[in-house]
């Protein structure tokens, strides 16, 4: 009896894996803003895809370049979905005494929306040689008294990405202008580029939307 329900268990252990191994396969990759909307895309994707986070912060387009490859791994993703651009516009100076040294006054540019076209144009470019279905999700909302971006970079960063884009056929997924709605009554504090949980969890659903679409669902 004890061997016939041990090997019940090991069927379905077995069973459950492969199950798993056959869901599609799904990478998002981004900044904090994504470490926050990732997992309840999991938590909404659980019975259809496996979805994956890169490995830390995706920072902005030139940590892209170093770590991408690395991030790809030798996983053949079915969709990515993927999003720079906050820090990419961020002012910083060393001796600001701001988190992350922000200081739009005194600091310096991390990429001039020229520089970021072209690094994203070059990500999209080995993006777009894993075959996967690619969602570019516009950059989040810029509010007023951040120490450290200007209000409306965000539309001139989006702008210099989606003519990226649309210039290679990538599907792209609004949430600059979702985030500017859920930001009004979800920010995580004035001047804070982040969400509250309840924030976080309204920016998922276009995330879910886009990529089920991209699976068929």
């Amino acid at each position: 009896m004890k061997k016939q329900l041990f090997l019940i268990i090991a069927l379905c252990a077995i069973l459950v894996g492969f199950d798993q191994d056959n869901k599609p396969k799904v990478l998002i990759i981004g900044d904090s803003i994504s470490l926050g909307y990732t997992p309840h895309v999991k938590s909404a994707l659980k019975d259809k895809a496996n979805v994956f986070h890169n490995k830390g912060n995706a920072q902005h387009t030139g940590t892209g370049i170093e770590k991408l490859d690395e991030w790809l791994g030798d996983t053949q993703w079915d969709v990515i979905h993927f999003n720079w651009g906050l820090w990419d516009l961020c002012y910083r100076h060393p001796d600001a005494k701001t988190q992350g040294n922000r200081d739009k006054v005194n600091g310096t540019v991390t990429y001039t929306p020229e520089q970021y076209r072209d690094n994203m144009e070059a990500l999209v470019v080995r993006l777009k040689q894993t075959g996967a279905k690619l969602i570019f999700a516009t950059t989040s909302y810029v509010p007023e008294g951040e120490v450290g971006r200007f209000v409306k970079s965000d539309k001139i960063y989006n702008k210099m990405a989606v003519e990226v884009m649309k210039k290679h056929g990538v599907t792209i997924n609004p949430l600059n202008r979702i985030s500017k709605k859920v930001y009004k009554k979800h920010a995580a504090g004035p001047g804070n580029v982040h969400y509250t949980k309840e924030g976080y969890r309204l920016l998922s659903e276009p995330v879910v939307k886009y990529i089920e679409k991209s699976l068929g669902f």
